[in-house]
Order: C-alpha cells, then structure tokens, then sequence
C-alpha cells in the first residue's frame, strides 16, 4: 500500500515554487498566487518582497485579500514597466483626460442651450436663471505630474489619448463664444 494514495497530489503554489520551498495547506499565498501564473508572484516579489506580502495578507480581513493582492499585482506590472512613476502616470494621464472630457463636455453644452435660444447670446453660466451646467468651479484638480517619457510606454498612451491637435484650433470662451485660431497662432 502507498501511503502517496491517501494524499492528494496537488502542484505548489506560484509562490512556493518560485520561492522554492513546499506549499503548506495552510499557504496563505496558493489561494491567490496559482501555479498557472507564476509571473504574477514574480512581480509581486520583485517589487514588494514576500516577507511584505506575507505581513500584509496576515494583518487584512481574508474577505479583502484578494483585492490586495490584484492591487499588488497591478501596481507591482506598473511599476516594473514604468519605474519612476508606477501606476501614477497611468492615473494622471486618465485625470488629465477626465478634465479634458469635462471641459469640452461644459463647451459642448453652452454650446448647445445657444443653440437652442435660437442663436442668441446668452448670459454668463449661473446669472438670471441660466444653470451652470457642469461648471468648471466646481471641480478643482492639482495639476497632474508630467507624463513619463523614460520607456515610452505612457507617452505613446497620452499620444493615443491626447493628439496634439484635439481642439487646438478651436477654443470656447465661458461665454460659449467659439473663437478660431489661425494654424501657427497659439499652437503647441
């Protein structure tokens, strides 16, 4: 009789392996580090070291884990891609598309209540009764940090996301006057 029977053989953890050791039952890692992916746990070590991992698992509810551990995991890719700023850069170029977004959401619809008071000018947004739609005082972000241009990889995101010539021959003043520049004048 084997007693290799009795225990069921199941492959360690991408924790345990890649850390050489054996995969406990009690692995707090093999829940979340499967042997199917093993870059995941490579990354998470690299940036963030086991010992790290391991106090951070032990000291969260285990219902919030493996939250943790996805953010881990994409913090630790983002940071291996883009050194300096991680999941930074990531995030300032989306708040700087939200702003542009915004802004051109707030032109768009002075835009359009001009349109639909038959082509006349109109107050200024919030005087007289007239709703300021989606005002810009309302939302004050700092400024986000400059975008990374060490590997590439965020300035060919913002590239993608953010043309250099997106609006810049047209403006909108707060008035919803549209105001055309000359190419040359005023461009980046």
């Amino acid at each position: 009789m084997g007693s290799s029977s009795a225990i069921p053989s199941c492959s360690p953890c991408a924790a345990c392996k890649f850390l050489r050791r054996k995969c406990i039952p009690g692995c707090i890692f093999a829940p979340y580090f499967p042997p199917e992916e093993p870059q995941k746990f490579a990354s998470v070590h690299k940036v963030f070291g086991a010992s790290n991992v391991t106090k951070l698992l032990n000291d969260i509810e285990p219902g919030q884990r493996e939250d943790a551990v996805n953010s881990l995991a994409y913090e630790a890719e983002a940071r291996i891609k883009d050194p300096v700023y991680g999941c930074v850069g990531a995030i300032s170029l989306l708040q700087r598309q939200v702003q542009r977004l915004q802004k051109d959401l707030e032109s768009t619809r002075s835009e359009l209540l001009r349109y639909s008071c038959g082509g006349e000018r109109f107050p200024a947004a919030g005087a007289a009764g007239v709703p300021a739609f989606g005002s810009a005082s309302r939302f004050h972000y700092p400024p986000p940090p400059p975008p990374p241009l060490a590997h590439g990889l965020l300035s060919s995101f913002s590239n993608y996301y953010f043309p250099q010539s997106w609006n810049a021959s047209t403006s909108y003043s707060s008035s919803g006057e549209c105001n055309q520049r000359e190419e040359g004048e005023g461009s980046l």
